[in-house]
């Protein structure tokens, strides 16, 4: 029995999703596959435009066996916690054997080359680093550059986000002594961050434009462009839940600006990721702003992009301090894998994980807080992660479209989906 692990936002699954999928799967010759997938919140920092379960319906249909949560604070996270948090999962369920990204590189013995590099953090490197955020850049532009001074052929691979994320895999792969095989495919088509539709392969990016057009003015050549970037059945589920599954982003902004309206610049200092006295900014932009744009570039600097502004506010609405962080960190990232959906080939590997996993598998949440579960019920660690994950669900549902969705504590309400294979 070999197992493939892929690592996925699937926001919305669209055709390049199913080519790397099967690619994968060819590539690896793996007989079943997990997919670590993006909850409600997602890498940018941004709600996911379809809920997780949605999504994992998608993922399902589209081949995957078994869909396991990233949780959101390592799914809102920069590139190294985003790679640690699903690697993480991946090699504590005890069955994977391969994980293969996107990259577009496709050169697997080169990103590793530069991860290996990375990971050494050598002091001519470091002391780069440090030389270019003193000028104001953001971290991911310092690296760059700093790598161009001291490995300049390796440079090129962090330029672009796939690659960065696969070297941040490759890094996490080795950081945990993983055995886990990784594999890369070549990026076909179009940049991931494309905004315009190109066809049967178009960017994620492109799809949730089109989407909100479409949401916007009702216009329905908008929908035919859409169902020719998407497989059937991905299309046929998102027509069957736009309007009422699909967020509406208006809401967000409202929800965002009186959070922290309501916070001390005090209680903004022990968030995560907040440095540098960014809490009083953020405190002043939120009171004298109208809007989340607004907000936004009244913040947005070298340092502070609009994407990391973006997981720091994720880390407002979480309450996600710097201690709890740390704390889940040094007990090795996602203290659980929680189940979104599965077919009949995952629920077969949910026997063997249960059999081997290192961390508890969750399917029905009221378990953690079921004294009866004295395993689940006594790990505080379980217990604080799903505490935020639900803080997160109950804001994510007040921006669903459909009003009657929008009620609390749907974490406990809603079941994995189970596909039965025809």
């Amino acid at each position: 029995m070999s197992v493939l692990g892929i690592i996925t936002e699937y926001n919305p699954f669209h055709n390049g999703h199913l080519y790397h999928l099967n690619e994968s799967k060819k590539i690896t010759g793996a007989d079943f596959t997990i997919c670590v997938m993006s909850g409600n919140y997602i890498q940018r920092g941004e709600p996911a435009i379809a809920d997780k379960w949605t999504r994992a319906e998608m993922a399902v249909k589209g081949g995957v066996d078994l869909v396991i949560e990233l949780p959101s604070i390592y799914a809102c996270s920069s590139a190294e916690h985003f790679a640690f948090g699903s690697v993480s999962i991946l090699n504590r369920l005890g069955i994977v054997d391969y994980l293969c990204f996107g990259s577009e590189s496709g050169n697997i013995a080169d990103l590793e080359k530069t991860a290996a590099i990375l990971s050494e953090e050598s002091y001519e490197f470091k002391t780069a680093i440090k030389i270019y955020l003193d000028k104001g850049m953001s971290f991911p532009k310092a690296r760059e550059l700093a790598l161009k001074d001291v490995a300049h052929s390796h440079a090129k691979n962090i330029s672009t986000s796939n690659n960065i994320l696969g070297i941040e895999y490759l890094k996490a792969i080795k950081k945990l002594d993983s055995a886990i095989k990784p594999f890369t495919i070549k990026r076909i088509a179009n940049e991931y961050n494309c905004e315009t539709l190109t066809g049967e392969i178009s960017s994620a990016t492109a799809i949730r434009k089109a989407l909100c057009e479409y949401l916007s003015n009702q216009e329905t050549g908008c929908l035919s462009h859409i169902s020719n970037a998407m497989p059937d059945f991905s299309f046929n589920i998102l027509l069957n839940k736009i309007k009422t599954h699909f967020i509406d982003i208006k809401n967000y902004e409202t929800i965002v600006l009186s959070c922290i309206r309501m916070k001390t610049a005090e209680e903004l200092r022990e968030i995560n990721e907040i440095t540098e006295g960014l809490e009083n900014r953020i405190k002043k932009a939120a009171e004298s702003c109208t809007s989340y744009d607004e907000f936004i570039e009244y913040l947005k600097t070298k340092r502070y992009t609009k994407t990391r502004l973006q997981r720091i506010i994720v880390n407002i609405l979480a309450g996600l301090t710097k201690q709890n962080f740390e704390l889940f960190n040094n007990y090795g990232g996602p203290q659980y894998a929680r189940i979104l959906a599965f077919n009949d080939k995952g629920r077969f590997l949910l026997s063997k994980i249960k059999e081997r996993s290192s961390i508890p598998v969750i399917i029905k949440p009221s378990d953690i807080y079921n004294k009866k579960n004295h395993i689940l019920y006594q790990n505080e660690f379980v217990k604080k992660m799903f505490d935020i994950e639900n803080r997160l669900t109950n804001i994510y549902s007040l921006l669903l479209a459909d009003k009657f969705l929008r009620a609390g504590n749907i974490e406990f309400k809603n079941k994995p989906f189970y596909y039965i294979n025809a």
